[in-house]
């Protein structure tokens, strides 16, 4: 009975001890000590995480940004690329829409070390505890999570998010963290950055926004979707004027904005969504010709794909629409592309270039770049034909050339038009046809280029000389390609685009002075900007050269082939030219202000392309030259000078020689034959008669007639000089059924 008793009290004098030795163990000191222990093992392993934690490259997604494509008034054209975003400074971006970010998502920006601790902590909480996603990030956070890191909700990446952001605090300036935090944040309607975000809320730039915009957009951050005032719905809108009003209040808070001014403004609403800038229509081409000219200033086309870049092009945005609009009402509205076969093959293609600049004011491309890749502007597969017969006369000029019998070549200069006539004085035979092998006899040269006599040019290039002749047309800007130095180039043979022989015609129209064509007007990217020359050069041709030919081009389009883009609205200058086979046609003409080319192309819409005759285009005949060229050349001129213009040419030319006698054109015939082609009054500026000219088809020269030319005579190319068209679009009125291949005209 005592032992039970004995056990019993020792069992509990046993509890008591161990009670009190609890008490003992768990005392306030070792609570203390254990509560900073942990604090220093916690410290110590931050520590060690923000030695081992680098600062990392930024992602893709950060740096990716659009290019913008703008119109030479700042109206934006397009934006391509992957992330519609483009970078800006801080600077650009004014400085109470700067204050409202701040109010907006981190009051003491400007004071905290770049992290919040409690927000931190609350938001491990929410993310280990499943409560959704984390808060209370500073901007320097939320700028560090956008550019350095990804939107994973993960403890990994919030406690990476922490170490990084304190040393980006102390490595950048405040200014540089927030302009990264407002150019990496995305704000809804795919735009990322406040550029991007002003341009697809209110339609301006950055640096244009008001501090109510400003507010609003600051305050899309938190809900981008929620809050887009065209989609967020009733409670959307609710929510997205509460929280503008609670960005504004804290800006007053923060002496940011005064309490007067804050009571006056009202909500602004947004905008509604426009779809993105496309490249369909002209955009593409235009955006593509804007590249192609970038990368010949040195940019690589990776650095171009990259992003990043503001560029502006010369181009008119009323100019450009009259262009289109002259091309559809001049030639689409006429053509059956679906049930007519050569309709169908027909593209068209213009250059406009201002001559005084040298920048390109308006271009087309082709029905649409989505539809038809290849720019009809800007492709050189096709012959320039006749158009480039000015430049032979212009050599002739430049270089004070004489005919065979020792006349200075000038405007008046007589020449034998006869059809088929065999050049004399080359070692390469060449015998041309004119149109429809008509016969023109004695004809000076402001005569032959009137109506674009085949023969008096082939002449004039062997008399000038064809090395020659190519060394000034490299001077003038046409490009060094498939151009052998014979004969066979006044007919135009080589291949040319609309925008090489622009900057040729443009280079014309400025005196001499060398106007190379440029659709850059600026090219900025963050890193650099590109030094771009004046399109305009120096003198590469005597300006009475240039003047005369612009004397002869006037008299094409007054009493020539050009008659269809004769109008008393504006003082014009012009040539046309139709290429072997009609597969192309073209008019180069330009006024005092403008220079423009306008070409059509036949191109078979079967796989691989080729090309094609445009006979038959729109069921008018040939579509020569002085066709449809002309008259949308005419038609966009008008529209583009605003309905005409005072100005005239200014032009040093020779005073106008004695006017000769000339023979009447006849159609090619047997001898004696009577001529079909009514009589034509002879050029005012044509000189006395030479003492001698060419007689009318010779027989084939001699060594000794030709100057140590082959007795032999290779076989004549297809061609002949172009006519106005009449009225049906047949050139002189007569049918075009049973024609064969043409050349050069």
């Amino acid at each position: 009975m005592a032992r039970a008793e004995t056990g019993r009290a020792g069992t509990g004098h046993s509890r008591r001890a161990s009670r009190g030795g609890e008490r003992r163990f768990l005392t306030p000191r070792k609570l203390l000590g254990t509560f900073f222990g942990l604090c220093l093992l916690g410290m110590g392993g931050l520590f060690v995480i923000y030695l081992m934690v680098p600062v990392p490259s930024a992602n893709a997604q950060a740096e990716m940004q659009s290019n913008v494509y703008k119109y030479s008034d700042g109206t934006v054209l397009a934006r391509t690329g992957e992330v519609n975003r483009e970078i800006v400074g801080l600077d650009q971006i004014p400085k109470d829409v700067q204050h409202t970010f701040v109010a907006a998502e981190n009051k003491t920006f400007y004071k905290d070390a770049g992290v919040d601790i409690k927000g931190t902590a609350r938001g491990l909480f929410n993310t280990l505890s499943g409560k959704g996603k984390q808060g209370g990030s500073t901007i320097t956070q939320q700028y560090v999570k956008n550019y350095y890191l990804n939107q994973d909700r993960t403890v990994t990446r919030k406690l990476k998010e922490l170490v990084i952001s304190l040393k980006v605090d102390q490595r950048k300036s405040k200014s540089e963290i927030l302009a990264g935090y407002v150019n990496t944040s995305y704000y809804g309607r795919g735009a990322y950055g406040i550029q991007a975000a002003a341009q697809a809320y209110y339609g301006v730039d950055a640096s244009k926004l008001n501090v109510a915009q400003g507010a609003y957009l600051a305050a899309l951050l938190q809900a981008p979707n929620q809050y887009d005032w065209a989609q967020g719905g009733a409670t959307g809108r609710k929510l997205a004027t509460a929280r503008w009003n609670y960005v504004l209040d804290n800006m007053v808070e923060q002496r940011w904005l005064d309490a007067s001014t804050r009571s006056g403004l009202t909500f602004p609403v947004p905008r509604e969504p426009k779809a993105a800038h496309g490249l369909e229509g002209q955009t593409g081409y235009l955006v593509e010709a804007a590249d192609d000219e970038l990368a010949r200033r040195g940019v690589d086309k990776a650095d171009i794909d990259a992003g990043g870049w503001t560029i502006t092009l010369n181009i008119d945005r009323k100019r450009q629409e009259r262009l289109e609009k002259a091309v559809d009402d001049q030639l689409e509205s006429k053509l059956d592309r679906k049930n007519n076969k050569t309709d169908a093959t027909v593209q068209a293609g213009a250059t406009s270039v201002d001559p005084g600049t040298g920048r390109v004011v308006a271009l087309y491309g082709g029905r649409s770049a989505t539809e038809h890749w290849i720019s009809n502007a800007t492709r050189a597969d096709y012959q320039p034909a006749s158009t480039f017969k000015p430049i032979v006369l212009t050599s002739a000029l430049e270089n004070g050339s004489e005919t065979q019998d020792g006349r200075a070549i000038g405007l008046g200069t007589v020449y034998d038009g006869t059809s088929e006539r065999p050049v004399v004085g080359s070692d390469i035979p060449f015998a041309p046809q004119n149109e429809d092998g008509r016969d023109y006899g004695k004809i000076d040269v402001q005569r032959a280029m009137n109506d674009s006599v085949n023969s008096v040019f082939a002449q004039m290039v062997v008399d000038v000389g064809p090395a020659a002749v190519k060394r000034t047309a490299l001077g003038l800007g046409m490009p060094d390609q498939n151009f052998p130095a014979t004969p066979a180039i006044t007919l135009g043979t080589m291949n040319a685009s609309t925008w090489d022989m622009a900057g040729v015609y443009a280079t014309l129209d400025h005196h001499g002075r060398k106007v190379t064509p440029s659709i850059l007007k600026s090219a900025t990217h963050k890193d650099r900007t590109v030094d771009l020359p004046d399109p305009v050069g120096d003198q590469v041709i005597d300006r009475e050269s240039a003047d005369t030919v612009t004397r002869a081009l006037q008299g094409v389009v007054d009493n020539g082939s050009g008659r269809e883009a004769d109008t008393t609205a504006y003082d014009a200058a012009g040539k046309t030219g139709t290429s072997e086979n009609n597969r192309s046609a073209w008019f180069a003409g330009y006024t005092p202000e403008l220079t423009t080319v306008v070409a059509l192309f036949g191109e078979s819409p079967k796989d691989g392309g080729g090309q094609v005759t445009l006979t038959g285009t729109a069921n008018s005949g040939r579509a020569n030259g002085g066709g449809f060229p002309a008259r949308i050349w005419a038609d966009y001129t008008r529209g583009a000078l605003n309905g005409g213009s005072d100005a005239t040419f200014d032009l040093d030319v020779p005073q106008p020689l004695p006017t000769a006698p000339v023979t009447p054109p006849t159609a090619s015939s047997p001898p004696g034959s009577p001529s079909e082609q009514p009589s034509r009054s002879p050029s005012p500026e044509s000189p006395a008669d030479p003492p001698s000219v060419t007689p009318t088809r010779p027989p084939s020269p001699t060594p000794s007639e030709s100057s140590g030319s082959s007795p032999s005579i290779e076989p004549p190319p297809d061609g002949g000089g172009e006519q106005p068209p009449e009225p049906g679009g047949s050139p002189s009125g007569e049918p075009d059924v049973g024609q064969g291949p043409l050349t050069g005209r």
